[in-house]
């Protein structure tokens, strides 16, 4: 060991996602817990009393620790709000994607600084709430200078950046009948160069009112071409080809995944590509739940993600999302956590994230209680009191 180790001891319940470990079930609970890091990795898990001699000690005072949060959907690459916009669908007016354009105006309005500034005032707020890994993505510029530039502020801060042009068709050319291919060129073209070396994922919103699935393809297949890896916002509104156009280009993930057939479910269980659950937009436009019951029990992976952003679903708040998908999603609390950090690693198609086994990194929340289950039991409580990041304490 380096000299800068230090345990945690004292763990009520330590969830590790590790089957092989604790009581064997997906979870990987250890009960009367231990965990050492040591640097920025996890060096050890197991009952406390076997705990490793170690630099320094915490008592977690009979409290749960669980892996960080792995939010992987955000758009927070924005300026302004839109709580006009949800006041009045609170009040009966239906989400469409054309409310997007708002967050467009304000966004190319903005200066960096005041990009950066909103970007970290999210970023902070989340870690905060036990989220250490997070995804962010463009879309809010629609040009090749503001989408660019949206993808370089968040590099600063993430690894886990996704150029998104594909959001709308820009709305200098949606009222141009020519407008949507010229849009496609551009994204597929000159905007993919300029976004490229910032970005390690492409995405698309797949749907009436944004792209169709040849449209869809053409942007998927050119970032692959580029070297991003492909995610699509599928299925969120309607039924329509983005789950499947997803599992065919090996998307990393599915994102909304809410109207779904018999066969986009088969698709999705029997590949690589996780679906992720996006329960904030459902409680924020008053939509149609997924049915995250139906791809759990189909042998899908799932994900939960916040989606955070300022239009459908305005949290970075993971806990709320895993209360929501236990109680409105039919999901079992440890479904939910599991979701939550190991599922949104496997969305990242990262494996050294979302668990506490040696090898990871030191992510990890203490939460004031002594199970996770307390997350969808006390919704709406703040339960995380403290937070490692690559192991170090940052809140």
């Amino acid at each position: 060991m380096s000299s800068t180790t230090t345990v945690i001891t004292n763990i009520a319940a330590l969830v590790t996602n590790d089957p092989s470990l604790g009581d064997g079930s997906p979870l990987g609970l250890i009960q009367d817990a231990a965990v050492v890091i040591d640097g920025d990795r996890i060096a050890w898990t197991g009952e406390s009393s076997k705990a490793p001699a170690t630099d320094n000690r915490v008592d977690a005072g009979g409290r749960a620790v669980i892996p960080g949060f792995v939010d992987s959907h955000s758009h927070l690459l924005f300026a302004g709000d839109r709580t006009q916009e949800f006041n009045a669908r609170m009040s009966g007016r239906a989400y469409s994607a054309g409310g997007i354009r708002t967050t467009v105006a304000a966004t190319r309005a903005a200066t960096d600084e005041e990009l950066e500034r909103n970007l970290t005032h999210y970023l902070a707020e989340a870690l905060r709430q036990g989220t250490t890994t997070l995804e962010t993505k463009s879309g809010y510029g629609l040009t090749v200078e503001d989408e660019a530039r949206a993808l370089r502020i968040a590099a600063r801060h993430t690894d886990e950046v996704t150029y998104l042009g594909a959001h709308i068709v820009s709305p200098d050319l949606a009222d141009d009948p020519a407008g949507p291919a010229e849009y496609v060129a551009l994204v597929t073209g000159e905007m993919l160069d300029a976004c490229a070396p910032y970005a390690r994922w492409i995405d698309v919103f797949c749907e009436k009112g944004a792209f169709d699935g040849d449209q869809a393809r053409a942007v998927l297949t050119a970032g692959k071409a580029k070297g991003l890896h492909p995610r699509v916002h599928a299925n969120q509104l309607s039924y329509g080809p983005g789950v499947r156009l997803a599992v065919e280009l090996d998307a990393a993930s599915a994102d909304h995944c809410t109207h779904l057939t018999d066969a986009d479910v088969d698709a999705l269980a029997n590949s690589s590509t996780v679906a992720t659950l996006l329960p904030g937009a459902e409680f924020s436009t008053r939509a149609e739940w997924p049915d995250a019951r139906r791809l759990l029990d189909a042998g899908a992976t799932v994900a939960l993600s916040t989606d955070c952003n300022p239009g459908s679903s305005f949290t970075s708040s993971v806990p709320f999302c895993i209360a929501l998908a236990v109680r409105d999603m039919r999901m079992t609390p440890d479904e939910a956590l599991w979701s939550a950090t190991a599922g949104g690693a496997a969305a990242l198609r990262r494996t050294d994230i979302g668990r506490l086994t040696p090898g990871a990194y030191a992510d990890l929340a203490l939460l004031d209680a002594p199970s996770h289950v307390h997350l969808a039991y006390r919704p709406g409580v703040p339960l995380v009191s403290r937070v490692w990041r690559r192991g170090v304490r940052e809140a």
